[in-house]
């Protein structure tokens, strides 16, 4: 499957997130510190849902497949830029970067779909409380996730059948610190115009419906907040909404910047800048800002390690 490539080109060469070799060194313990801590952040998110009975709500259910999908998509990233800070020469071999590139795709359109799916879930349950159990039923739940991942892997298995129809001639260099479709597009010597209108059309289709989706969702969940009489209530509502959007903001907006806008304006060092933020920080963001702020996520994390304990005294 991944010999389309009929130019000749065998490898590329990342050009990573800079050139300069005196930030290599603080860029990779700081991309090193920001990988634990997405890894451990999450795996303790899925571990903690999966053995705390209180949890196994839908709810929960969608936080853990969200904590499985960001730790998924810090391993396709980051461990290969890490390399590339403390090699000489960042080579990624075609295979391969069809590989990294396909996964990315999955991962990154399986979180978009996902980040609705739980602002519709917080929707129904901050609106519609009475009828929450009846709507988001474990049927309803496990077709949601089944419709998400199903999503993601036939767009990114039509992006790739489409890629590998792309010729290269003798550039290699990738102006980004992973295998991406713009900078990839760039390189190519043949006819990229249907590559162009498939990836902004499946980036409209995986990044402004899931935003208006996501939008309309917590005006409705606004509007209630301000029916709440309790101050408290509503600040502590309010709260965790504000927290939830700004992730929500920060990962969609730099998607967009990315793949809502036509090659021809597009700054690939911007680019980038805006990549870090989708690929790296909210994948280490999320566990933060949707589980370990959450009350129930502390209550359950208590009774987790006091069961620990309590089985290594026995």
């Amino acid at each position: 499957m991944l010999q389309g490539n009929l130019s000749g080109v065998t490898e590329f060469n990342l050009a990573g997130l800079t050139d300069k070799p005196g930030l290599q060194l603080p860029l990779f313990l700081l991309f090193l510190g920001i990988y634990v801590v997405t890894v451990v952040g999450n795996l303790s998110m899925i571990t903690l849902i999966l053995f705390s009975s209180q949890l196994h709500t839908p709810m929960y259910c969608f936080l853990s497949s969200l904590s499985f999908i960001d730790l998924c998509q810090s391993n396709v990233i980051i461990p290969k830029m890490l390399v590339n800070f403390v090699t000489v020469k960042n080579i990624i071999s075609y295979p391969e970067c069809m590989t990294q590139l396909c996964f990315f795709a999955t991962f990154a359109i399986a979180e978009c779909q996902m980040l609705a799916v739980m602002a519709y879930d917080r929707y129904v349950a901050i609106c519609k409380p009475l009828l929450y159990n009846a709507v988001m039923s474990f049927q309803v739940c496990s077709w949601m996730m089944f419709a998400v991942y199903s999503m993601a892997l036939i767009g990114a298995t039509t992006q790739i059948v489409f890629m590998l129809r792309v010729d290269f001639c003798k550039a290699n260099v990738i102006n980004h610190y992973f295998c991406d479709l713009s900078p990839l597009l760039k390189l190519s010597c043949s006819d990229t115009f249907i590559n162009e209108v498939l990836v902004l059309s499946l980036s409209v289709f995986n990044i402004f419906i899931p935003t208006l989706t996501i939008l309309s969702s917590y005006i409705f969940i606004i509007a209630s907040i301000l029916r709440i009489k309790s101050t408290e209530g509503r600040s502590k509502a309010f709260s965790t909404c504000s927290s939830h959007i700004s992730a929500v903001a920060i990962f969609f907006g730099s998607l967009a910047f990315m793949y809502l806008q036509p090659s021809s304006v597009r700054s690939m060092d911007q680019g980038k800048v805006s990549s870090v933020f989708y690929t790296i920080v909210v994948p280490m963001l999320n566990p933060l800002i949707y589980s370990l702020r959450n009350k129930d996520v502390k209550v359950a994390l208590n009774k987790f390690l006091e069961r620990i304990f309590s089985c290594k005294q026995n």
